[in-house]
């Protein structure tokens, strides 16, 4: 339940953030989304990353529907990856996925430190 509550919450905000704030802006919504919902640790990454490839993922292949595949076709030809404008929009998800996984595992850890220094 939670975990199904926090991708939808980390997606949604993501987005939302997306839209005002700059590119980076994914890492603090994931970060505050997993100190304010307590999740183990390992849960917590697996949220961030699949939030943020779910999100980058469908925004990037979204965008690149609207251009009929030509930017990101340019792009992947500078890239050894021989102009496949598929494997651009995954290693873009994926590389997004990996900052909102360890931004995640960030604010579980920093959630976890101050929970235990409340118990003394």
């Amino acid at each position: 339940m939670k975990f199904g509550v926090s991708v939808l919450l980390t997606i949604i905000a993501s987005f939302a953030a997306g839209l005002y704030l700059p590119f980076w802006s994914v890492a603090l919504v994931s970060f505050g989304v997993a100190a304010l919902i307590n999740q183990k640790p390992g849960m917590a990454w697996l949220t961030g990353f699949v939030s943020i490839l779910i999100c980058w993922g469908l925004l990037a292949f979204w965008i690149d529907a609207q251009n009929d595949s030509i930017l990101s076709t340019r792009m992947a030809s500078l890239f050894p990856l021989g102009g496949s404008s598929g494997l651009l929009i995954l290693i873009t998800a994926v590389v997004g996925a990996i900052i909102g996984g360890l931004a995640a595992l960030s604010g579980s850890f920093l959630r976890r430190y101050i929970d235990s220094r409340e118990k003394y």
